[in-house]
């Protein structure tokens, strides 16, 4: 694979990249970085990239690769000099905006951020094949690709994930009453 066939790779794959950045990341600047830094690695490893064989998958991989290498570097530097993160608000991209009732928008958005927030508490072997099916629209076969594991272990963990969710949001649910 050449500069050329990337370029055409963020053309076509471009926005679910970013997407899944984006949940990972958590914010749009860290977000941003990465997407930028899976790109420029997948320029040093264009000669890896198989333009036939899942590279959406391999570009997510490096995507998980540096993601935690950032999760790593930022707890070593924690542990060395601790600071306080300031809180930002997620911007939510999944405001229904066909909705003409304010009530309507509201409770959409609150469910939102109720499944969000029920995700993020999820471990990481569970998060991140999660994000890939509903994020990057990934298959469960590009999903064991990416991630290198057994078809059957992604199958496994997407429905563990799901349960979870499940079982937090009907806890949360009961808590409101």
């Amino acid at each position: 694979m050449d500069i050329t066939d990337i370029s055409n790779l963020v053309k076509l794959q471009g926005k679910a990249i970013y997407g899944f950045c984006y949940k990972l990341a958590k914010n749009k600047d860290d977000a941003d970085d990465l997407y930028q830094e899976t790109f420029l690695k997948a320029m040093e490893l264009c000669n890896k990239i198989d333009k036939d064989n899942n590279p959406k998958g391999f570009l997510i991989s490096i995507a998980i690769g540096l993601w935690k290498n950032n999760r790593r570097k930022y707890a070593r530097r924690q542990r060395i000099a601790p600071i306080e993160e300031l809180k930002e608000d997620v911007n939510n991209d999944y405001i229904l905006k066909d909705k003409s009732n304010p009530e309507d928008i509201v409770i959409s958005n609150e469910l939102c951020l109720m499944i969000q927030t029920a995700a993020d508490r999820l471990n990481n072997k569970l998060k991140i094949p999660l994000y890939m099916y509903y994020t990057a629209e990934m298959s469960n076969e590009d999903i064991a690709l990416a991630l290198k594991i057994p078809l059957g272990t992604v199958k496994s963990r997407l429905h563990k994930a799901r349960l979870a969710l499940k079982n937090i949001l009907e806890v949360s649910e009961y808590e409101k009453f």
